[in-house]
């Protein structure tokens, strides 16, 4: 057997109302003021106030950073990091989706040593501690929680990751209350994202091992069987528990076999367009799997009963094909648009959008077929449902 690494998360709590019970985990880890990071949306509907109060109840005064929005800025870290070095806090909580916890994460780096943020964007350039870290996340999808990278935006239309083992939590806390308001379509873009992050794991050229094919492939069940009645019944409690561990099963999956060339054709509608990062992927996700087929049909067959739930016949072609169409089905069923086309997007930025692709060689690295600049374009063409 191949050599292999496998880190995670030290502790993972999963439970309805866990995330009122942060105080014992704070306590145990020494901290007596926490920062707790979150978004203006979160506040506005009175979701993370009773977690504020269970930590207030117990004796642990909380200051608040709630600015935090979609594809967090530099700027947005810099002014958490300002207010809780002048609230003098000893400890980070993050209470919200993969923006969140990733400044969450930054921000304890930047509290715990000297180091400059400029510094940490790569693999492994961390160089210092961080406070104590606890993730609780409100989405079912980024895997955040459970991941050792936070993705900050440097640009008007540009990105930068800081990966290092550092910014694993000390705990991660799964509770499917919180994800219970999530609306229809934030539901959808996240599961599939999920989704992506399980197959794209699963599929990885380099780092791929047996540890995160289990997860990989336990999270692509839970979440293929769970989607449907999320989106359409968000309500159901049992449902939404699925899908949130099916998530940070999925997140142990990548945070150890990488991501490639779905986030990575992904990356740029979302620098460019502002399209949300689980709908890039979903947009680029069939056609990327069918250029890829030549030389991942093995795995891909492999997937096709998982996400099917049926016995698939047929060759290993057959199988990737009716995975694919499988994947077109779900997207259709939790009703996120399935082309560029309807998303917006314009043929014209095609070329552009490929570039742009072809810059993110640390994840296409990952992919099971190498991707040139050619083939980034005639898979956007592809993905764009028209002539293009």
């Amino acid at each position: 057997m191949q050599r292999f690494e496998f880190n995670t998360v030290a502790r993972i709590i999963n439970g309805a109302g866990s995330a009122l019970e942060l105080a014992g985990e704070c306590r145990r880890l020494g901290v007596s003021r926490p920062l707790l990071v979150t978004d203006p949306g979160l506040m506005a509907i009175g979701l993370v106030q009773p977690v504020l109060a269970a930590l207030e109840q117990a004796g642990l005064q909380s200051l608040v950073f709630d600015q935090v929005r979609e594809d967090p800025p530099e700027a947005t870290v810099y002014a958490a990091t300002e207010l809780a070095r002048s609230g003098g806090v000893d400890g980070v909580i993050a209470v919200g989706g993969g923006s969140s916890m990733d400044v969450a994460k930054v921000v304890a780096v930047l509290l715990g040593g000297s180091q400059a943020l400029p510094e940490m964007y790569g693999v492994g350039l961390v160089s210092g501690g961080r406070l104590p870290l606890i993730l609780v996340p409100t989405t079912a999808g980024t895997g955040s929680e459970v991941t050792p990278v936070a993705v900050i935006t440097t640009g008007e239309t540009t990105k930068a990751g800081v990966s290092s083992q550092v910014l694993l939590p000390d705990v991660a806390v799964l509770d499917a209350a919180l994800t219970l308001g999530l609306p229809p379509k934030v539901t959808a873009m996240t599961g599939v994202d999920a989704m992506v992050h399980a197959i794209e794991a699963y599929t990885s050229r380099h780092k791929k091992n047996p540890l995160s094919d289990n997860l990989a492939l336990n999270a692509l069940q839970l979440l293929s069987r769970n989607i449907r009645t999320a989106v359409h019944n968000g309500s159901d409690q049992r449902a939404r528990a699925n899908m949130l561990l099916g998530a940070c099963l999925a997140g142990q999956a990548f945070a150890n076999a990488p991501v490639a060339a779905v986030h990575a054709l992904a990356y740029p509608l979302g620098g460019h367009y502002h399209i949300p990062h689980g709908l890039s992927n979903s947009l680029v996700l069939p056609a990327v799997l069918a250029f890829n087929a030549p030389q991942a049909s093995t795995l891909y067959a492999e997937l096709a009963e998982v996400v099917t739930g049926a016995p698939v016949a047929g060759s290993d072609e057959a199988k990737t094909s009716a995975l694919i169409a499988a994947l077109r089905q779900l997207i259709d069923d939790v009703a996120l648009p399935a082309t560029l086309q309807q998303a917006g997007v314009r043929a014209s930025d095609l070329p552009m959008l490929a570039s742009d692709a072809m810059l993110q060689q640390r994840l296409l690295v990952n992919n099971p077929r190498e991707v040139a600049y050619e083939d980034a374009l005639a898979i956007y063409q592809a993905a764009y449902g028209a002539a293009a």
